[in-house]
């Protein structure tokens, strides 16, 4: 007799990640010989920099290949405080970071530390697809606030006041953010610092496309407008966007000494420490001159504004400029059909591979990342061109 297996609740409700279930069914269109533009990849196409590389295997050279601490190599903790110090304008000491494999597990250390079952944090939508997921694994509930593109996807204050419950824990901030790109105001992050401090709630300040932002913008930590929050807040980074190391799985989480320490006992149990080679390429990165940084923001730059420019001029389609990040967040409302089935004729159809809006939290909206060629970008944008002139034509 056969037994069936009963898995806990928090993984019979859990959906996998959407972009990454697309990425993989855009590799095995590719691998069936498919002429595949896929712009739905969350990570850079440039290759790792060479001193960032060197780095690494340096370490591979010289046996750095054992366990380090669980939070992270000193070195590294010590040049992360550095830099933070540096750019947010507020003193981190090394005891106040830890080193995870990606800033998407120090993000899922976070919920867990700060979330007893039933516990909520408020979620802005549109929102990074595992926020809501990291949430509820952790026991809580995420609380949504729209955001709207009228309004530039800043949070109305009024709005968040009114989902505080006596159960909230924490605001989760995202600038600039995936997947709209939009960048906060210094006078929100001001007032939403300030609403924290008030009510005595953490805010996870989300920050892994900060150096990815494009003039005239500018980005705007939340420390850097309200230096006074830093006991009420969690800075998350990571070496991924910024160094195009996304393989490398580092990022890392700042904050109040116990609350981090905390962590690190958590991540002693789960993990261990990140990936020991992969920690002494990122100290490179810290440490070291690395020119690429800039040369990849600027093609960035010209990508963003030839590709939404283009996505502008198709008629059916209209997108928001993006400050920072690489992705563009294309509004479909006009064709008269949920993100998902667009995306899917998209695919389809044409072969072009943008990742549905709903599980961002909209199903009016397809990201697109121009985190790819200029002649992918190009030849997605004229097929996207040619299918939107046959459904006019059909229609």
């Amino acid at each position: 007799m056969t037994i069936g297996i009963s898995m806990a609740e928090r993984v019979r409700t859990l959906e996998g990640s959407p972009t990454l279930a697309l990425a993989a069914k855009a590799k095995a269109l590719l691998k069936a010989g498919k002429p595949v533009i896929d712009l739905s990849a969350g990570e850079p196409d440039f290759p790792t920099p060479e001193p960032i590389k060197q780095a690494g295997i340096r370490a591979i050279h010289d046996n750095r290949t054992v366990y380090t601490p669980a939070s992270g190599i000193p070195e590294l903790r010590a040049a992360i405080a550095q830099d933070l110090t540096t750019r947010q304008g507020v003193s981190y000491e090394p005891s106040q970071v830890l080193v995870t494999s990606g800033a998407k597990h120090a993000l899922y250390n976070a919920f867990q530390a700060l979330c007893d079952p039933g516990d909520e944090v408020i979620i802005f939508a549109p929102y990074w697809v595992s926020y809501p997921a990291q949430v509820h694994l952790a026991g809580g509930r995420a609380r949504i606030v729209a955001t709207t593109e009228a309004q530039g996807y800043q949070p109305d204050l009024k709005a968040i006041q009114a989902a505080l419950t006596p159960r909230t824990k924490a605001i989760v901030l995202n600038s600039p953010s995936n997947p709209t790109g939009a960048l906060m105001e210094r006078e929100r992050l001001q007032a939403i610092a300030r609403l924290a401090m008030e009510r005595g709630i953490m805010i996870i300040s989300d920050e892994i496309y900060d150096r990815l932002v494009y003039p005239p913008a500018q980005a705007c930590s939340l420390l850097q407008a309200e230096p006074s929050a830093a006991a009420h807040t969690l800075i998350v980074n990571g070496v991924s966007k910024t160094y195009s190391m996304t393989g490398w799985r580092i990022g890392y989480i700042a904050g109040p000494k116990p609350l981090v320490e905390a962590m690190g006992a958590l991540q002693s149990h789960s993990t261990s420490n990140p990936t020991s080679i992969s920690q002494y390429a990122a100290l490179a990165a810290f440490t070291q001159p690395i020119p690429d940084v800039a040369a990849m923001l600027h093609e960035f730059h010209q990508r963003r504004d030839r590709f939404v420019g283009g996505l502008n001029q198709l008629p059916g389609l209209s997108c928001f400029m993006p400050g920072g990040a690489f992705y563009a967040w294309c509004n479909i409302t006009q064709l008269g059909q949920p993100a998902a089935v667009i995306a899917a004729r998209w695919l389809e159809d044409i072969f072009v591979v943008g990742v549905p809006g709903e599980g961002f939290g909209s199903a009016d909206y397809i990201r697109f990342s121009f985190a790819a060629s200029s002649h992918s970008l190009q030849e997605g944008l004229a097929r996207l061109a040619s299918w939107l002139r046959q459904q006019k034509a059909a229609a």
